[in-house]
């Protein structure tokens, strides 16, 4: 059995690792020959400000009287620059846009293996290319343009990483930090020689990284005050900062500017995928070499040139613009075509550089086809489709013909239902609707008719999980108390049934063993209560913009610490052992809760439950011995299910099920793969300064998991994952890339750690904490 499970775990594991070799190699190529215009550059410097997160239309909509929010640069739109909408290729997140936006190339794959945090590999931009580049803003993005950077020329200032915080009072007082540690700069190279010196060299590059708009819209929304005034104090910021810099140079008119954000923002606060409000954002460049505005004196049609395609600029595109605005080698990997209406300059310099971006790009070609691509054998039979197999063929001709096909027909049409339900949640709702009739067409109701009903209703009930939206839904922490609320009624009527159903005369043991359960249970239960609490008056703190509460915050992380061995702390007999694992489990998570899903938890639970007994119905009716009664079973007790009876037909069934039950617990309530699902505000209870891997990990853990009939189960998940081995995709948005990934892994995940969790199952439910010893004690 271990050299079984060790071959598995190995093919698994294997398969699992290759997709990361077949998909997601670095595009980036080396040895290129950096290529630049041979004539003089326009612009001696070049000011880069990036408005993280900042849409498109926040920018150039008007207000309701004609003004704007953004006077300064909308004066510069009117008076003295070229503008634009860029178009930032999917995936809309941070490091990837400002990679296109500096380096000119879109996202490198590989970099799922570093988490998408950052770029793997060494590539060029326009801050390695430049003299001296100096950088202010997020520590997230920053040291990622440094570290690739050749030489030591590339400054970076960053304010702490505990900064990046949702739950600010003021989110923009990062940008103001940005713009007054320019200022400072400016003001220090007035007293340093040896600085002033490198600042008045040519070829040099400021970039303000501002993150404030960003942030604040991921905590408030895009159509939230804050979010909207954040833009005002950068349009203000940013005209101190020209101020400054012109004055410093003494208004030698060789300084261009750019003006841009990386990506845009949905409505409901996130970005990631590629909707408009995602991918479209404002381009204003003004200074040195950029054309001016030119004034029109009569109407124009403003048809939609963005959806004709129209003199559409990419935000990879400003890469090679910004190389010639000063006179730098384009960045090798760059992908983008320079766009000619932005620069102000003769028809020669146009030409030139043109042929420069042309040359530059065909050695990327030259290099790229000198490289093999190499490809990976497909699946192979695991243990699971030969051994499990092997067993169901030797019993089949004992077996009608007609029920052998039926069942495998049924199995099969189901894996592809699962597979589909990867993509349309809704396709859980019918998987469910068809489930709920199992009961009736079984002939099980008239042996229970309570139970039967209760699968049904239960069935149903989760069946409307699916159907909610995944995006785009406004809290309701009401529902999260509500959901506390309906597991501390579901728990006392356990105990109220479980009261009745004891026997009238208890031994001293048992006795003891109920008062202890009953305890452990209600504790539990008093956990609960103050977990349904804890996210109502967190999230009303945060509305005041009082911060994440200390006491709240402790007991969210003490919570989530104790939820693994508070259970082994009770009875291990079926039931309360289970019940204990359901409080514990579900008072985490409340509190990683905002809505309808908290509600998710007990529904299943009761699915589960009911499962649990009908199943023994069912087995009753199939007349296999040994029945014994729920209440009494011990999980502590050895007992080899081998010895009792051999594997049957109905298994597959029942391992079907518990397949349909974990895609159920994965997608039921969104989507874990999406990032545009992801909300900040779930993880609210525990933190709110940004940490993409510590709130990734408390999303996950709201993830419930199951275990059981691993040979059917893992037999059943490889034919599911062959489908998703090709349907694994390199391009697109996060969304796409992820999903894809996710999809695969989740299934894979499945073969491989049902074979581990089979020995956490055992600890965690057979296995009992003992606190203290009971001393002996006479009873009269």
């Amino acid at each position: 059995m271990i050299t079984f499970f060790l071959i598995g775990l190995t093919v698994h594991v294997v398969f699992f690792v290759s997709i990361f070799d077949i998909y997601f190699t670095s595009p980036l190529v080396h040895g290129m020959t950096p290529q630049v215009t041979p004539l003089g550059p326009p612009a001696s410097r070049l000011v880069l400000v990036v408005g993280d997160g900042l849409r498109a239309d926040s920018l150039f909509t008007l207000l309701p009287n004609g003004s704007s929010r953004a006077p300064y640069l909308r004066s510069v739109i009117e008076q003295r620059g070229t503008w634009g909408v860029s178009h930032t290729r999917v995936p809309t997140e941070s490091r990837p846009g400002h990679v296109a936006l500096i380096a000119g190339f879109y996202e490198d794959v590989s970099a799922v293996a570093k988490g998408w945090k950052e770029n793997p590999v060494e590539f060029d931009s326009v801050f390695n290319e430049s003299r001296h580049t100096w950088c202010w803003g997020s520590p997230d993005i920053l040291p990622m343009f440094a570290k690739g950077a050749s030489g030591d020329h590339v400054y970076t200032h960053t304010y702490p990483a505990q900064e990046e915080d949702f739950a600010s009072t003021d989110a923009s007082r990062l940008d103001s930090w940005v713009f007054n540690q320019v200022k400072s700069l400016f003001q220090s190279a007035k007293f340093n020689s040896s600085l002033k010196e490198s600042l008045l060299e040519d070829k040099n590059v400021f970039f303000l990284h501002l993150l404030g708009i960003d942030t604040n819209g991921h905590a408030h929304r895009p159509m939230s005050q804050e979010y909207l005034e954040n833009i005002a104090l950068v349009d203000t910021g940013v005209a101190e900062l020209v101020s400054v810099v012109e004055e410093f140079f003494g208004y030698d008119g060789r300084t261009a500017y750019v003006f841009t954000s990386d990506h845009g923002m949905t409505n409901w606060g996130s970005h990631g995928a590629g909707h408009p409000s995602e991918t479209l954002t404002p381009l204003v460049v003004w200074g040195a070499g950029v054309q001016s505005a030119h004034r029109v004196t009569e109407a124009q049609p403003y048809n939609d040139v963005y959806l004709q395609g129209a003199e559409l600029v990419l935000l990879a595109d400003i890469a090679p613009l910004m190389a010639s605005l000063i006179g730098v080698p384009i960045p090798v990997n760059s992908v983008g075509v320079l766009p000619l209406l932005y620069l102000n300059n003769s028809e020669q310099f146009k030409a030139e550089s043109m042929y420069a971006n042309a040359i530059q790009v065909l050695e990327q070609f030259k290099v790229k086809m000198t490289q093999k691509k190499e490809t990976t054998l497909s699946f192979l039979l695991t243990p699971y489709q030969s051994a499990t197999l092997t067993d169901l063929i030797r019993s089949a001709p004992s077996l009608p013909l007609w029920k052998c096909f039926g069942y495998f027909l049924l199995v099969a049409l189901g894996i592809e239902l699962l597979v589909v339900s990867f993509f349309h949640r809704a396709m859980l709702t019918v998987g469910l609707a068809v489930l709920s009739l199992w009961p009736f067409l079984s002939g099980l109701y008239g042996k229970s008719k309570f139970r039967s009903v209760s699968w049904f209703l239960g069935c149903l009930c989760l069946a409307a999980f699916p159907l909610m939206p995944v995006v785009g839904r406004e809290p309701n922490i009401h529902l999260v108390t509500c959901a506390g609320l309906l597991t501390l009624f579901t728990s006392a009527c356990y105990l109220w049934s479980s009261g009745r159903r004891a026997p009238l005369h208890l031994s001293d043991k048992q006795q003891f063993v109920a008062q202890v359960t009953t305890v452990h249970v209600l504790s539990c239960m008093l956990h609960v209560a103050v977990c349904a609490y804890v996210p109502s008056l967190t999230h009303s703190s945060l509305q005041q913009k009082q911060g994440l509460p200390l006491l709240n915050q402790i007991i969210s992380w003490t919570t989530l610490a104790s939820s693994m061995l508070v259970p082994l702390l009770s009875s291990t007999r079926l039931f309360h052992r289970l019940l204990s694992i359901f409080l514990s489990l579900t008072a985490t998570y409340l509190l990683l809760s905002t809505g309808s899903e908290a509600l998710f938890p007990p529904v299943l639970s009761w699915l589960m439950f009911v499962w649990i007994n009908i199943e023994q119905e069912a087995m009753l009716a199939q007349g296999v011995s040994g029945r014994q009664e729920l209440s009494t079973i011990d999980f502590s007790a050895n007992i080899d299910i081998t010895k009792i009876r051999q594997l049957k037909l109905d298994d597959i069934r029942r391992s079907y099920f518990f397949v349909f039950f974990i895609i159920t617990a994965f997608f039921g309530t969104g989507n874990i793969a999406s990032i545009n699902s992801f909300d900040p505000a779930s993880v609210y209870c525990f933190l709110t300064v940004f940490n993409p891997f510590i709130m990734g990990g408390l999303m996950m853990w709201k993830v419930p998991y199951l275990n059981s009939y691993e040979s059917w189960i893992c037999t059943e998940c490889s034919f599911s994952t062959c489908h998703f081995f090709f349907l694994v995709q390199d391009y697109g948005s996060w969304l796409d890339i992820g999903t894809s990934i996710s999809h695969y892994v989740i299934v894979m995940s499945m073969t491989i750690f049902l074979m581990l969790l089979s020995v956490v199952t055992h600890i965690f439910t057979s296995q009992r904490l003992v606190l203290w010893r009971r001393t002996k004690m006479h009873f009269p």
